[in-house]
């Protein structure tokens, strides 16, 4: 498996985002397409634009909300117990001074850095991102959704 680093550590699902979507918006071209192309039947392009329109709404809503939903609950919970395990206390201060996406950026690196990038995201509010970016040894996640 190849390396996970700050460039390559976002993951795609094949069918829905390469096949799906693209279909669903190439449908949703054509139907606007033909609302100002053909005349008589621009009523039927119209409500076949809107409900393709509502497909790609609903996949892109539905799948977001779901999963990022446990998947977020699933990242807290990392947090709560790697803080234990490095500290041996409990997390609840630390974890309500930090947003969701310092928490995130944390998970991808080894508990030596973690403890500096932690205390760095604390004193100074530097970004998920600017920690990423910190991140000098990446720890995968391979197991994300």
């Amino acid at each position: 498996m190849k390396n996970q680093n700050y460039i390559n550590h976002k993951k795609f699902y094949a069918p829905h985002h390469f096949v799906y979507l693209p279909l669903l918006f190439i449908l949703q071209v054509l139907g606007i397409w033909k609302v100002f192309n053909d005349e008589p039947h621009q009523l039927v392009w119209t409500l076949f634009s809107v409900v393709i329109f509502l497909f790609i709404y609903l996949a892109l809503m539905l799948r977001q909300h779901y999963a990022l939903g446990n998947q977020n609950r699933i990242v807290r919970l990392e947090f709560k117990l790697r803080y234990f395990e490095l500290y041996g206390n409990r997390s609840d201060e630390v974890e309500a001074q930090l947003s969701f996406g310092q928490l995130a950026a944390l998970r991808f690196a080894y508990d030596d850095e973690f403890k500096t990038l932690l205390t760095k995201a604390l004193e100074q509010k530097i970004s998920g991102d600017e920690i990423k970016k910190s991140i000098s040894r990446w720890k995968p996640d391979h197991h994300r959704i």
